[in-house]
C-alpha cells in the first residue's frame, strides 16, 4: 500500500481540530497532527499578505486522497485551501500497518 502525508494549512487551531477530527472519524486519515503558530507570507489577489495559520498533517493512503481532499474542501473556510499530498517512501513497518488498519473501513 502507498501512504501519504497530507499537508493542510488552516485559519486557526479550531479549524484544524474540526477538519482533523472529521478526517479521523470518517477513516479518511489514521491520524492528524496540529501544529499551531505558523506565520505565512503569500500573494493573494495581487497583494502581499501575511497571516498566522495552523498546520494540519493528515496521514492516509494514496487511495483515500481524493475523498480526503473533497472532505477538506467542504469543511475549509478558505476559497483556495492548501491541501497537498506528499509521498511516504518508507517507514516503521509496525506504524504503517497501524496506519493501514485505521483507514480501512
Amino acid at each position: 500500500m502507498e501512504f501519504r502525508f497530507v499537508y493542510i494549512t488552516t485559519r486557526s487551531q479550531a479549524e484544524a481540530r474540526k477538519i482533523g477530527t472529521a478526517l479521523v472519524e470518517e477513516r479518511l486519515a489514521a491520524c492528524a497532527n496540529i501544529i499551531p503558530g505558523m506565520r505565512s507570507i503569500y500573494r493573494w489577489e495581487n497583494k502581499i499578505e501575511e497571516a498566522e495559520e495552523t498546520v494540519l498533517i493528515a496521514k492516509t493512503s494514496k487511495a483515500r486522497i481524493p475523498a480526503l481532499m473533497e472532505r477538506v474542501r467542504a469543511l475549509h473556510s478558505y476559497d483556495c485551501s492548501c491541501v497537498v499530498s506528499l509521498a511516504v517512501d518508507d517507514g516503521n513497518p509496525d506504524y504503517l500497518d497501524w496506519l493501514n488498519a485505521q483507514i480501512t473501513p
